[in-house]
């Protein structure tokens, strides 16, 4: 969290001066092609690109390291489940079957395991796409700049306020944490039980809650004594003015968009995992 109390990352990278708008636009177009597509080629492509993009925008290692391994985390027990309910989905997909592995007659199938492949790959390149747009991203004016391509305030300001008061939940979840884990309750692997383990995070858990709507009714008091909502426009005060090559970037970006979308519908139709 940096100094202004969001997950703003401070920095001087192309995308930090980037119009909050376009890093939007930017982000939707890049989820819709992540999940456009079915084909580990396009997936490779896009992590790669992602990867590069995310270099470029300069977020520290120690900020995102943390979210790489929660999305690993999240393929591997994603492909458990996979395995577990339809371990022949690959092979629906693919139209034919081809035994990788038996094991006492259940078997394993090359088109599964490489669906889940491309599964995880395309979650994979969802996430640089998303660490960029959310940490270089200053709250303020990426609601002003909501505002002045036609969103109204009101909405725009509740974005305002995610991006800004998450990152305070989770410093009071780890208050809390370190609270009960001096009183000799703990949710860790100083825990053996993984019951009681459940048991003390949801006594974390509730607590936090309530303190989360008493900071939600005096947020929306605060902004009813200031007569918020009142007019139907507001000035902001932290705003980017869009240049030239914001225009630019933009122009860019719907270019590839439509490329994408060109290769979708001709070339790579539906699903595949082979290079070549």
């Amino acid at each position: 969290m940096s100094k202004f109390g969001s997950l703003y990352v401070e920095g001087d990278s192309f995308f930090h001066k980037m119009n909050p708008v376009v890093k939007t636009l930017m982000f939707i177009f890049w989820s819709i092609t992540v999940f456009m597509y079915l084909d580990i080629r396009a997936s490779l492509f896009l992590v790669a690109l992602g990867s590069f993009l995310l270099y470029l925008s300069k977020i520290p290692y120690k900020i995102i390291k943390n979210l790489f391994l929660a999305v690993i985390i999240f393929n591997i027990i994603n492909a458990i489940f996979i395995f577990i309910i339809s371990p022949e989905f690959g092979t629906t997909l693919a139209g034919h079957k081809t035994v990788l592995i038996d094991l006492f007659g259940y078997q394993i199938y090359t088109e599964s395991v490489m669906y889940v492949v491309v599964l995880s790959l395309k979650y994979m390149s969802l996430l640089p796409a998303a660490m960029i747009f959310i940490f270089t991203t200053y709250p303020s004016q990426f609601a002003c700049s909501l505002n002045r391509i036609g969103i109204p305030y009101k909405f725009a300001y509740a974005f305002n306020l995610i991006f800004r008061y998450l990152p305070e939940v989770s410093i009071e979840f780890k208050t809390m944490a370190k609270a009960q884990a001096a009183r000799g309750v703990t949710f860790g692997k100083d825990e053996p039980s993984f019951w009681r383990r459940v048991k003390n995070l949801f006594n974390i858990i509730i607590p936090l809650m309530n303190s989360a709507l008493e900071r939600i009714d005096a947020i929306t008091v605060a902004m009813e004594l200031r007569s918020f909502g009142k007019k139907r426009v507001r000035t902001w005060y932290n705003g980017v003015s869009f240049t030239w090559i914001d225009a630019m970037s933009l122009l860019i970006i719907i270019t590839m968009f439509i490329f994408f979308i060109y290769i979708r519908c001709t070339l790579w139709k539906g699903f595949n995992y082979s290079l070549f």
